[in-house]
């Protein structure tokens, strides 16, 4: 356990430091697993993950002492399962109103767990949940931010962009974690408070491509559609040339570029 100086109650008070892990929401599942109780807001930071794990099992590929690689211990044990997706609204909203204070442009949150600016992905939100019957027991919550990279594999130059592309100068990662864990507690009282209404709001004002007609890609075909919100369970809900229609994750891509 190591002590830090976070303006915060309880999230990032008990914060471990890595050297290097193979993914920091693995390390923070093995601690959980064992015997003694892990507190509530136990932040793991990494200075280098060398098999970080996407939505699904995919890659996140990060450059070592770089960017954020961070996981955090949460037990929302007051969320009923049908509401979980109000966890990942406030963790979207942690995450992009954090990168809001040191960027000068919009930070935006791709449905389900993107975040965006400038049409660009600046890294991505991974949470995994143990459930207790119809609860949630406790939650990993797993983020990875694009800071002080410059360079990306060549098929991703023109997916991925990174804080110090858009500043051009570096942004010391530990003021980037001192505004995540501030925004993360902030917005998980609010989501402990019951106030989803709030959540939602907020949620949908960030959230790319809200209410704008764009192309989205399902089994190899396009067609156009436009957001008009997100189900409770987390399904994407749109209106089509077809009508209503709602998806779940990876059921569609967005094959915009703006």
């Amino acid at each position: 356990m190591q002590n830090n100086t976070f303006s915060t109650l309880f999230v990032g008070q008990n914060l471990i430091k890595l050297k290097e892990v193979d993914s920091t929401n693995n390390f923070l599942k093995n601690l959980v697993s064992k015997s003694e109780p892990l507190p509530e807001g136990t932040v793991i930071m990494a200075d280098n993950q060398f098999a970080g794990r996407g939505q699904q099992e995919s890659v996140w590929q990060t450059e070592a002492g770089k960017n954020i690689s961070t996981s955090i211990y949460l037990k929302p044990n007051f969320l009923p399962l049908n509401k979980q997706f109000y966890l990942n609204m406030a963790v979207s909203l942690a995450v992009s109103e954090a990168l809001n204070h040191i960027l000068p442009q919009p930070v935006l949150v791709k449905w389900p767990n993107d975040i965006y600016t400038g049409g660009k992905k600046l890294g991505g939100i991974l949470i995994e949940n143990t459930l207790t019957g119809s609860f949630i027991k406790s939650s990993v919550i797993g983020i990875g931010l694009n800071i002080n990279q410059q360079t990306f594999k060549s098929d991703l130059t023109n997916k991925a962009t990174s804080v110090i592309q858009i500043l051009q100068k570096e942004t010391p990662l530990a003021a980037v974690m001192e505004k995540i864990v501030v925004f993360m507690e902030k917005y998980y009282l609010i989501l402990k408070s019951g106030n989803y209404i709030i959540l939602q709001k907020e949620y949908f004002k960030r959230l790319y491509n809200f209410g704008t007609l764009a192309h989205y890609q399902q089994n190899g075909q396009v067609f156009e559609g436009k957001i008009t919100g997100v189900e409770e369970s987390g399904r994407l809900v749109m209106e089509t040339e077809a009508g209503l229609k709602s998806f779940n994750f990876k059921e569609i891509e967005f094959t915009h570029t703006k």
